[in-house]
């Protein structure tokens, strides 16, 4: 791979990389700090309905679970952009061949070639059984 299409992929990383970083800052700003009532907009000390405190405790889980797949991703974007630096960025982790473009352009931070991925996917369907 040379220079030019290096520095596209990571311009392609940085950028969902920032996207990303905003993405788990507003969750975590939406969930710090807030209380089952401050959650409802109660700021009374009486209590409020089991079910709203269902709801939000529900909708507080759903943020930690977006916040945590966001932090997966985060890594392995962080992952390819250390893959650039140390020129092992575009081959496959598996069988050392490249990953195509077409494949880095849909999933810059393809770790696999695509035999190599549909190996793996049907080895843990199988594993599923």
């Amino acid at each position: 791979m040379n220079k030019r299409e290096l520095k596209k992929f990571e311009q392609l990383l940085l950028e969902r990389r920032t996207a990303i970083v905003g993405e788990i800052g507003s969750i975590r700003k939406n969930v710090r700090g807030s209380t089952a009532t401050e959650a409802a907009g109660d700021l009374s000390t009486h209590a409020y309905h089991m079910a709203d405190q269902g709801t939000d405790a529900q909708e507080r889980e759903k943020s930690f679970y977006f916040a945590s797949k966001s932090g997966r991703f985060l890594y392995h974007i962080d992952e390819a952009l250390r893959r650039i630096r140390d020129g092992s960025y575009g081959k496959c982790l598996t069988c050392g061949e490249d990953i195509s473009s077409a494949r880095l352009e849909a999933v810059p931070h393809a770790r696999f070639c695509i035999t190599c991925k549909e190996k793996e996917e049907q080895r843990k369907r199988r594993e599923e059984k």
